[in-house]
C-alpha cells in the first residue's frame, strides 16, 4: 500500500511538470550580428633598428545584439602581420604585444569584463633579412571603439638576440 502512495505521488508529480510548464511561453535569444569596423588606414608599416613589421587588412571584429546594437563580446582585432629581420644576427621572436593609446597617448583601458588578449605569441627564429608571417588575432578595447577614442596602436616585439652572450664567473672558495 505504502509503494502504491509513492507511485501516485510521483506520477503526480510529472504530470503537474509537464503540463504546469507547457503554457506556451517562449523566450527568445537576443539575435546576434557580427560588426565588422575597418581601422584607417588599413595598412601600417613601422620600421625599427633589427625589424621592419607590416600591419595589413586591420579590422575590428566583434559580436553586437541586433537590436540594441550593444557590443555582447570583447572586441578583435583581425589581420595579417608580416616581421622581417633587419639585423646582422639571428633573432628569435617570442610573441608581438600591442597597447591600444587615446589622443595623449595614454593606453585606453579595458573594462572589467572583458577579455583581455593584449598578446599574439609568434615564436619564430628569423635569420637576417628573413620574414615570417601571421594572422592576429588580439583583443581591443570596446571604449577604443565606441568611444572613437583609438588614435595610435602600438606594437612590442618581444625577443631574444642570437648568438646569446653568456659570462663565466669562477669564484675562489674553498671548504675548511
Amino acid at each position: 500500500m505504502h509503494f502504491i502512495k509513492i507511485f501516485i505521488f510521483i506520477a503526480l508529480c510529472l504530470a503537474i511538470g509537464f503540463f504546469g510548464c507547457t503554457q506556451g511561453q517562449k523566450v527568445e535569444n537576443p539575435k546576434l550580428e557580427q560588426v565588422t569596423k575597418d581601422l584607417v588606414p588599413p595598412k601600417a608599416e613601422v620600421r625599427g633598428p633589427d625589424f621592419l613589421v607590416e600591419l595589413n587588412d586591420l579590422k575590428v571584429v566583434t559580436l553586437a545584439n541586433a537590436a540594441s546594437k550593444e557590443f555582447v563580446e570583447t572586441p578583435s582585432l583581425k589581420g595579417s602581420i608580416k616581421i622581417t629581420n633587419k639585423s646582422k644576427n639571428v633573432l628569435d621572436i617570442q610573441a608581438v604585444t600591442f597597447e591600444y593609446l587615446d589622443e595623449a597617448g595614454k593606453p585606453i583601458p579595458y573594462k572589467p569584463d572583458e577579455k583581455i588578449v593584449k598578446v599574439y605569441p609568434f615564436w619564430k627564429v628569423l635569420q637576417p633579412e628573413d620574414t615570417a608571417e601571421g594572422t592576429l588575432g588580439v583583443t581591443i578595447p570596446t571604449k577604443a571603439i565606441m568611444g572613437k577614442l583609438l588614435k595610435k596602436i602600438e606594437v612590442d616585439l618581444v625577443y631574444v638576440p642570437s648568438p646569446l652572450k653568456r659570462e663565466i664567473l669562477t669564484l675562489s672558495e674553498k671548504v675548511e
